[in-house]
């Protein structure tokens, strides 16, 4: 039953782009070019912590915190365009108390691989 209501949600989340194109030129025309730089290596940096720090957390005792990490990272993609993984972050930040082991470690699979497609289509500067 689960398998059946994941599905369209996960086609729908396919289909999201990994990150909207204007996102950092917008940022740029907001704070300049050096400010922008510089708030999305912050951005990087933390992003990759927060998804290391996801993985040592165990579930179980750290629904809370797993919420309130996936909250701020949900925000922060969402500020660079990393639309595919803010709609996962929300996923997590809403989910997070009722998600098995399993559900978890998948849904950390897919909050990883969208991170690093976004990553991909950054402009290269």
């Amino acid at each position: 039953m689960l398998e059946e209501t994941v599905a369209p949600a996960q086609m729908a989340l396919d289909a999201e782009p990994a990150r909207e194109p204007g996102a950092y030129q917008a940022l740029v025309r907001e704070i300049g070019d050096d400010g922008a730089s510089e708030v999305r290596a912050v951005f990087w940096s933390e992003t990759s912590a927060r998804l290391q720090l996801f993985r040592t957390l165990p579930l179980a005792q750290h629904h809370a915190r797993i919420a309130r990490e996936a909250h701020s990272l949900k925000s922060a993609a969402g500020t660079f365009g990393y639309l595919r993984l803010a709609a996962l972050a929300l996923r997590l930040e809403a989910s997070a108390e009722a998600l098995g082991e399993t559900e978890f470690c998948d849904l950390l699979d897919l909050m990883d691989a969208a991170y690093a497609a976004g990553r991909v289509q950054e402009p290269q500067d």
